[in-house]
This record gives C-alpha cells, structure tokens and sequence, in this order.
C-alpha cells in the first residue's frame, strides 16, 4: 500500500499522469497544435487556392462551398483510417498490421468489380446512391462480424488464427477480381480501373448524411474505452487477471473498427498504407501508451497528412487522384523500413 501511495504522490509531483515528465507533455501538445494548424492551412488552401473569382465575391464563396466536399471527406477518411488501425493494433497486439488485412478493400473491389462484370460500364453508377452505399457499408461490417464472431469463439479462440484466415479470405476475395476483370472488355476495365484506387474524387456528398454519423458514433465509442484498451495492450492474460472480459471487449472494439473501415473504404475505394503509416507515426509523436492521447494524435496527423497531400498533388501536380498512389509508395516503404528495422513482424 505504500509503494502505492508513492507512485501517486510521485505522480502528483511530476505532473506527468500519462507522460513521463511535463517536458513530454508539452512536445505532446505543441506538435497536436502544430498539426492542427498544419492540416487547417491546407484545408484553407484546398478551398480558396487558384480561385478565379475575387476574394468575397458570392461566386467565390460558390466555388469554395464546392470545395468542402474535398475537405469533409479528407476529415471523415483521416480519423476512420487513424482511430480503425490503432485500435486494431492493440486489439491484435501487434502495430505491424492495418485493418485492410481482414479483407474490406478485397471486398469493396469484388462489389466494384462485379457491377461493371455483371451490367457492364454502366455497372459503376448502378452501385452510385446512398442506398447503395449503406449496402456496401452493411456487407463489410457483416462480413466482418461474422469472421470476427466465428474466429474469437470457442474454447481456441484466437486473434492470431483470425488474422491469418482473414488474409487468405482477402486473397480469395482478390482472386476471383482479377479473375473476373480479366474477362472485361478494355473500355468496360478502364471505366472500373478509376474505382479501384482510393481517391477523394470517388466520394459523393449524399454519402454524408451515413457517413457522417457512423463515423462520430465509432470515433466517440472508441475514445471513451480508451483505458478499456489501455490494459488491452498489456495482453490477454494481464487483462483477464485484472478482471476484464477480454473476448466481449475485444469483439466490441473490432465491432467498431468493422464500422469506421467500412465507411472510410466505401467512401472513397482502398487506402491500405495510410492507417498505418498514421499510426506508426502516432506512437511516435504522442509518445506516451495512454490511448487517451494517441487516438487524437493518430487523427491529426491523418488530418494533415492527407490534406497536405491531396493539396500539393491537385494544385501543384494537378493529380489529384494520385493521392492514394503516392500515400501507398510513402506508407509501404514505411512498413518496410518497419519490419527491416525490428526483422521480425
């Protein structure tokens, strides 16, 4: 009892809580605001950059009206992607894996796919339409729940066999893509080619009144059990032993996981790296293991990361739509930095 009532007065003393020293504390918050102000230049560059009508005029404040279609979607994909992978990671205890692998992006290419297979290059505006779009958010979160609830009970339950069979399962998925595109003709391939890359332009704002809500509702969820996982990340055994029902609370943080994975890839197609790439960065830069503040850290820096580079490759490359290519080069060669640097997953 005593050495406890030390760590507490100690604690007090220092001021860190969940820092090692209010040095840290500061870095915390002075990069958080940095990233904040960063994310937010950009965001006023995407909206008024290269405007051709004068400052205040009711035509440019159209144009920009226009714009913040761009940067909702980029605030919506940044904190899906940044809160879905870190709570992935300590759900798995492993920070070398993204939610990708349990297959959403294999499945959001097989529906694409489909579509123009099956009603031809008409196929891609058939699965256009909120309705549409709840469909596809509803098969990726049932998909998910359902290898989720098959793989993590039982007696031999476990995360490590769900990651693996969700692998093969993306790969299967895969598969029978490429089978089937393969098949099309080359004008019904070029019209499908442009959705199977994660872009901002693929989003529509009738998307927003699902979109919107859903990812709110899992960001708060997940924010409000973040000492949940905090002993999460201890492991199995050292939760079970403080008394936490380590199978119910993992099946809800991966419930919550399904949904922010779903709207961010239904919402504008597959972005494997930038979650991770996100949170590798996250641990970094927060710097502490209190989910409390890498959450909002992970989200700021998929803010900025984001915005900045779909500013810089729309007005400066004009190639906007290779944001997502450019994300992927940037977060593998990160991934693999990663695992050549530790040599081990």
């Amino acid at each position: 009892m005593s050495e406890v009532t030390a760590l507490r007065h100690d604690r007090a003393r220092t001021g860190s809580g969940a820092f090692v020293s209010p040095a840290h504390r500061r870095r915390y918050w002075i990069t958080a605001l940095s990233l904040l102000a960063a994310g937010l230049v950009f965001c006023a560059g995407i909206l008024t950059w290269d405007n051709p009508l004068p400052f205040g005029t009711p035509g440019f404040w159209r144009i920009a009206e226009s714009r913040a279609t761009s940067v909702v979607v980029i605030v919506i994909v940044a904190v899906s992607q940044a809160m879905a992978t870190v709570a992935f990671q300590t759900a798995a205890n492993n920070r070398i894996i993204t939610p990708s692998i349990m297959g959403f992006e294999s499945l959001y290419v097989l529906i694409q796919t489909s579509a123009v297979y099956f009603l031809g290059a008409v196929g891609v505006s058939a699965v256009q339409g909120l309705p549409q779009y709840a469909l596809q958010v509803s098969l990726m979160i049932v998909f998910a729940l359902g290898l989720y609830g098959w793989l993590l009970s039982g007696k031999y339950a476990n995360v490590q066999v769900m990651l693996l069979i969700g692998i093969v399962l993306g790969g299967g998925l895969g598969a029978v893509s490429t089978f089937m595109q393969r098949l099309l003709s080359p004008s019904e391939f070029d019209v499908l080619s442009a959705r199977l890359f994660g872009s901002v332009a693929n989003a529509d704002p009738g998307y927003f009144p699902l979109a919107v809500p859903l990812c709110v509702v899992a960001t708060v969820a997940l924010y409000v059990h973040s000492r949940t996982l905090n002993v999460m990340a201890m492991g199995r055994d050292v939760a079970t032993n403080l008394g936490m029902d380590h199978r119910r609370e993992l099946l809800l943080t991966l419930f919550w996981v399904s949904i922010l994975m779903a709207v961010s890839t239904s919402l504008i197609g597959p972005m494997t790296f930038l979650g991770f790439l996100v949170a590798i960065l996250a641990y970094q830069f927060a710097d502490t293991h209190d989910h409390r503040y890498v959450f909002p850290m992970a989200a700021l820096i998929g803010f900025a990361v984001l915005s900045g580079a779909y500013f810089v490759l729309k007005n400066v490359f004009y190639a906007e739509g290779a944001v997502s290519i450019i994300i992927e080069l940037v977060g593998g060669s990160v991934f693999l930095f990663v695992i050549l640097r530790r040599g081990r997953l």
